[in-house]
């Protein structure tokens, strides 16, 4: 599949979001916002709402960027980086580490040649209302100093989960201020009943490896690796100094269709609440006294090479992949599978994957996702929804349709189940990917 346009998600102000989101009465259709602001004011919101609208509807890409989330820079800026070096420490530490944040892992950390590695927590929605009411003043102040290279890890660390929650909190404040938004346009509230009734989501922290960090997972797992094994990763480190390292290089990199960092998927919840990526490039030591002769932890924030968040969505009105490109301190709200079906179509999934980039091996992705989802025992009826599966040939071989996987009195646990054995299941699409 070739790389596709970069497109702008579109972007709202959290301010604007909280407005069209008020349970005042009216009759306006920027959802129900108070008949005290000005005509001209109401006619702004209306717009901003069909727009909303429009981006997560069938016509749309299936997802919008949300921009001002109070802290939520600060946040994202101290919690990011740390997905990279959990996921570089040593198995004993960072399992040290994870238990008392009361993070775990939903990947198979044990396995050395995996190239994505996650951290998760559940994350409860009655916590939400005393974690979120202060975005002002001593919020801001508690994560200034939150990390520092020169740290011991315990101190580095020391924050991780209050900022894994506290970013946590104010995606899921976000994806129910977006679901009262779509509910009071498609009529109803489906949408927010659905999300509460679940009571929690799951938050995950995700580093995509670069090459070399790939190279220093293998060698920690082994521990003591032969003179060879040592001299291949020196060389690989050497060459690693040398590729994708001029401007030039970088404006031309692209994403290698073979080469994902995550396959072609739907998210089969509500809502996917995401940060934009942070993009991480490590420096090198001459000297260390690591035995791997990388400081692991010596990095730099690198720019998107391409100037996109190498995620991408593929329109199935247009037959084309969609690179999106999204201010780096904005959250991105998108589309799942379950949104789709509760809302019998009038808000569309969005189809992604995440790419990596070509001729930058080194670059490394971070990211930090909340997962929005039903109850389990919720109960999809589907009699008058009809699943538009406009995938293209390619596609179709790796992504089974909703049509095979949806049917009518499933619960969203059956479907869960369903979804991920056509994926991932010994004879799933994916299994062997």
């Amino acid at each position: 599949m070739e790389e596709g346009r970069i497109v702008e998600a579109y972007e709202v102000q959290y301010s604007d979001l909280i407005l069209l989101s008020s349970s005042s009465s009216s009759s306006s259709s920027s959802g129900g916002v108070s008949l005290s602001l000005s005509a001209e004011e109401l006619s702004r919101l209306d717009s901003i709402s069909m727009s909303i609208m429009e981006a997560l509807g069938p016509s749309g890409s299936g997802l919008i960027a949300v921009a001002g989330v109070p802290n939520a820079s600060i946040l994202r800026r101290n919690l990011l980086p740390l997905a990279r070096r959990l996921a570089l420490l040593n198995r004993q530490d960072r399992n040290r580490i994870l238990k008392e944040h009361g993070l775990g892992s939903d990947v198979p950390l044990k396995n050395l040649d995996r190239i994505v590695s996650s951290f998760a927590m559940q994350l409860k929605y009655k916590q939400d209302q005393k974690t979120t009411q202060n975005d002002n003043g001593s919020a801001e102040q508690d994560y200034q100093d939150v990390h520092g290279l020169s740290k011991i890890e315990d101190e580095e660390f020391k924050n991780l989960g209050n900022n894994f929650k506290d970013l946590g909190f104010r995606m899921m404040e976000l994806g129910l201020h977006v679901a009262r938004i779509c509910d009071k346009a498609i009529g109803g509230e489906e949408l927010v009943k659905s999300l509460l009734e679940s009571c929690s989501a799951k938050g995950r922290l995700i580093h995509y490896h670069s090459k070399l960090d790939s190279l220093i997972i293998k060698e920690t797992g082994k521990r003591k690796g032969s003179s060879k094994q040592k001299g291949n990763l020196k060389r690989d480190e050497e060459d690693s100094k040398t590729n994708g390292q001029t401007a030039a290089e970088f404006t031309k990199s692209c994403c290698d269709p073979s080469n994902l960092w995550q396959q072609w998927h739907y998210d089969y919840g509500i809502f996917t609440v995401l940060t934009a990526p942070l993009f991480i490039m490590p420096c090198y030591a001459q000297s260390s006294k690591m035995e791997d002769h990388l400081c692991k932890y010596c990095e730099q924030d690198f720019p998107s090479p391409t100037g996109h968040t190498y995620l991408q969505i593929f329109d199935p009105n247009k037959n084309e992949v969609i690179m999106v490109r999204a201010s780096p301190d904005s959250l991105i709200v998108q589309v799942g599978e379950s949104a789709d079906i509760l809302s019998k179509g009038k808000l569309r999934s969005a189809l992604h994957s995440v790419c990596r980039p070509a001729k930058v091996e080194n670059l490394s992705r971070e990211t930090f996702v909340v997962f929005l989802q039903p109850a389990w025992s919720k109960t999809f009826s589907v009699s008058d929804y009809y699943p538009m599966d406009k995938l293209s040939e390619e596609i179709q071989r790796i992504v089974p349709p909703l049509a095979s996987r949806l049917k009518d009195g499933m619960t969203f646990a059956e479907f869960s189940r369903e979804t991920t054995k056509q994926y991932y299941g010994g004879s799933g699409l994916q299994s062997n990917r």
